[in-house]
């Protein structure tokens, strides 16, 4: 039975969802350029992020804030003040800005790292992230100016026999519909799904969601 992570999640209401349906984490995305983005602008920027954490404190799911780039600033912030239980790095952040990070998260909240896979050329350095999970999504198309929720299936035959030192996420185009195929090819241990449940970019929809939980969970 595979854990699960519902990201790009915007109101309580859909956190509600995903906690009552059995979901591991909610994430939230910070993310401008994202049509999933609860960042805003000015002193209370991080207010969303914040309350959307402390509601799914409440209900006792896990939270990840998802991050692309950060500057310090945003980093120490997210990190203190709105204190999830995880911050996700997704974008092109050096092993040693992430070890900074990774340092500054000890003894506060897990750190995440992305990494975008569409070669074996891609697998070949994972030990470098000095993170506490890796999440493995597929490579995003050229054009797109999202690191992640782009819909995009990776090559799963690419992860078999896949040994990390560090507890892990299949991330990348899954749905309900092919989320167990995804789990046996890769025994991954834990999935990730943003656009794969949701009605129109950004948009949440409760069946599928439930939907997603049920068929990862019976993997």
């Amino acid at each position: 039975m595979a854990l699960v992570k519902i990201c790009g999640l915007t109101d309580p209401g859909m956190v509600r969802v995903a906690a009552e349906a059995g979901a591991d984490w909610v994430g939230f995305v910070l993310f401008e350029k994202s049509p999933r983005n609860v960042l805003t602008s000015g002193a209370g920027a991080l207010d969303a992020a914040e309350e959307l954490c402390r509601f799914a404190d409440d209900l006792g799911v896990a939270s990840v804030v998802l991050l692309v780039n950060p500057d310090d600033a945003l980093f120490e912030g997210v990190l203190h003040d709105v204190a999830p239980t995880a911050i996700q790095l997704h974008g092109q952040e050096t092993a040693d800005k992430v070890m900074r990070h990774w340092r500054d998260a000890q003894g506060v909240c897990e750190l995440w790292k992305a990494v975008s896979i569409a070669s074996e050329d891609d697998l070949t350095d994972l030990d470098q992230w000095p993170a506490d999970r890796l999440l493995l999504d597929a490579k995003p198309p050229e054009d797109s100016a999202l690191p992640g929720g782009n819909g995009e299936v990776m090559d799963w035959s690419l992860l078999d026999g896949l040994t990390l030192d560090k507890p892990w996420l299949l991330a990348g185009g899954l749905t309900a519909h092919n989320v167990a195929a995804a789990i046996a090819a890769t025994d991954a241990p834990a999935v990730d799904v943003s656009s794969g449940v949701e009605r129109a970019p950004g948009v949440k929809d409760e069946d599928k969601i439930r939907a997603f939980i049920d068929a990862a969970k019976s993997a």
